[in-house]
């Protein structure tokens, strides 16, 4: 729900409509509303979106400084 969140204020802000950034996007009017509603949404269409609203470069860190889960992980990754 974050990314959603995120989205449609960037949306807002620009004041592009859902139904124009489906048209933008190419993802259905349908699943930009129940994104922007829910946060489920496929990744090839968060891609879209995302490159729709000039966002690309910010999928580059979307999993960036990711902590380690576990000392064996803390271990392999000083390898």
């Amino acid at each position: 729900m974050l990314i959603a969140g995120r989205i449609r204020t960037v949306r807002r802000n620009r004041k592009i409509s859902q139904k124009k950034l489906s048209e933008l996007s190419g993802v259905s009017f349908g699943s930009v509303k129940r994104f922007e509603q829910s946060g489920e949404i496929s990744f090839l269409s968060l891609i879209k979106i995302a490159a729709a609203l000039g966002l690309n470069g910010e999928l580059e860190h979307l999993f960036e400084n990711i902590p380690p889960s576990s000392i064996e992980e803390i271990i392999c990754g000083q390898d």
